[in-house]
């Protein structure tokens, strides 16, 4: 179903790929937009130990119409450039495909803000614990449960 990368040489392991998702919190999330134009808007993430991947947003908008008309989507995420003194780029980028999904449960979704907070910014307890309390009958947490994830290693010269 899904292709196999074709510069298969710079393929990740699976492993330094769930590395460069799980240390990463900004990715593209494409989905499909009105008249099927695909939407790919920059959103923080976060990989949770349960392999799924967690956004939080509001409960209307572009993105939330897209999702509930196709719930299939693809998040990009790229770590840190490392050039050296030749110019070369030194990139790792993750896609990843599968579905989202608003979370109901409001105790998960609570659970899930808190660990996306957490994992951005985790000196700012006491600011994201006020935030979540005063904005909870407002927050809309997304799962993005993965069907497929490759790495790619780039060197651009």
């Amino acid at each position: 179903m899904f292709r196999e990368m074709r510069r298969f040489k710079q393929q990740l392991p699976d492993e330094e790929a769930l590395e460069v998702l799980k240390e990463g919190h900004l990715g593209v999330l494409s989905v499909l937009g009105e008249d099927d134009y695909p939407y790919g808007l920059p959103i923080d993430y976060y990989l949770d130990e349960d392999g799924h991947v967690y956004f939080h947003g509001a409960k209307e908008g572009h993105k939330v119409d897209a999702i509930a008309r196709h719930d299939k989507v693809s998040l990009c995420v790229m770590d840190e450039d490392t050039p050296d003194d030749s110019f070369s780029r030194y990139v790792r980028s993750v896609i990843v495909f599968g579905s989202i999904a608003p979370v109901e449960d409001h105790a998960k979704a609570m659970e899930k803000a808190w660990g996306l907070a957490m994992h951005i910014f985790p000196e700012q307890t006491e600011f994201y614990r006020n935030d979540l309390k005063r904005n909870e009958s407002r927050v809309q947490v997304l799962e993005l449960v993965p069907e497929h994830i490759t790495g790619k290693r780039v060197h651009e010269q």
